[in-house]
């Protein structure tokens, strides 16, 4: 939906009735402010509402995209209209998780909706001691194995593609796609 022309949708402030006196019977004034009321009526509703806007939760469907680039949020208008909008919503939350075991299953569940299990530690090794021996090398690769979530089936080209655009550009990352939860897991 276009903000710019909303049929039917009147204006708070018509400036017909608060032209001065000789215009008030002056029936081409009346019709050309009526004409500017229905300009300007979508504007009012605009700024009377735009809070609103800024809140994802609460912002026109069509408002997503433009939110989502503010906040560096993901958002696929494929997607339905609720997912899109948390989404948006936890943007500052997920990019302060992101390239951690916990950013990455979140990010997966949320997008994907499945739900993942990350194991390895990508290959970060250091020390505390100057001068100390140098650490073993890692080992250096990520295990990622996922499962349905939300009960529908795990599209495991869209996992890669994701993962690719939330792992650090080092880390080798392992994708294993699962029918269930990993034995042990209640998840």
């Amino acid at each position: 939906m276009s903000r710019a022309a909303v049929p039917g949708l009147p204006s708070r402030h018509p400036i017909g009735g608060q032209l001065p006196a000789l215009y008030a019977e002056d029936d081409f004034a009346q019709r050309f402010t009526a004409g500017l009321d229905t300009v300007l009526a979508p504007v009012f509703s605009t700024l009377d509402n735009l809070p609103s806007y800024f809140d994802p939760r609460l912002a026109p469907a069509d408002f997503l995209p433009w939110l989502a680039s503010w906040v560096g949020g993901i958002d696929d208008a494929g997607w339905p209209t609720e997912l899109r909008r948390e989404a948006v919503a936890r943007a500052v939350e997920l990019h302060r998780w992101r390239g951690t075991r916990r950013g990455l299953t979140e990010a997966l569940r949320l997008v994907l909706g499945v739900s993942a299990e990350v194991s390895g530690d990508g290959g970060a090794a250091w020390s505390r001691t100057a001068g100390a021996e140098l650490p073993a090398a890692p080992a250096g690769e990520v295990l990622i194995r996922v499962w349905p979530y939300r009960g529908a089936a795990v599209d495991a080209d869209r996992v890669r593609a994701l993962v690719r655009t939330l792992c650090p550009v080092h880390t080798v990352c392992r994708i294993e796609v699962l029918s269930g939860p990993p034995a042990g897991e209640g998840k």
